[in-house]
């Protein structure tokens, strides 16, 4: 008579969680919509931040804003007024200030071209985005010319009949 097996398999283990979108570096932790309405974005740089632990804990959870940031060059070195970083909701009493100054990290070569260009009339440092890659918070900073009020209509104006050549295209090719 044969024996019966009372050996019992695990069922498999679960995977591991999925990351964090943001954290994982998948999406953006906090992104300047309004400056491509308000600026012309000449040329883009990535630079790293200094910051705290709460910091980098509360971009991960998605409380930073650049919307009224900008960037300064000052003594060599480049950095980033005016960006809000919410309180960590854990922090203690040793949190961060949400609008403090933070320093940003960029090479020296990079500095000198910024410095040489944001001296010329009417170019400012606009961060445009901020977002992890491998584990450090970046942020992308655009060298930016601002606009005009008849600039901002016309940009308008050619975003609505680029939309409307498109649809156009597309209800043709819907026909056949």
């Amino acid at each position: 008579m044969a024996r019966q097996s009372t050996h019992q398999t695990k069922p498999n283990p679960e995977k591991a969680p999925r990351r964090d979108p943001t954290a994982s570096g998948d999406r953006d932790a906090a992104v300047n919509r309004i400056a491509s309405h308000n600026y012309f974005l000449l040329e883009k740089f990535e630079a790293g931040v200094v910051l705290t632990g709460t910091e980098v804990k509360s971009v991960r959870g998605g409380l930073a804003n650049l919307k009224d940031s900008y960037g300064l060059v000052k003594d060599d070195a480049v950095w980033l007024l005016n960006a809000h970083i919410g309180p960590y909701e854990h922090g203690n009493i040793f949190n961060h200030a949400p609008l403090r100054t933070r320093k940003l990290l960029m090479h020296r070569e990079e500095i000198r071209k910024l410095i040489g260009k944001t001296q010329q009339k009417g170019l400012t440092l606009i961060p445009t985005r901020m977002y992890f890659k491998n584990g450090r918070v970046k942020v992308e900073l655009a060298l930016a010319k601002g606009k005009q009020l008849w600039d901002k209509r016309e940009t308008e104006r050619r975003r609505t009949a680029d939309k409307e050549a498109r649809e156009a295209v597309a209800r043709g090719s819907n026909r056949k």
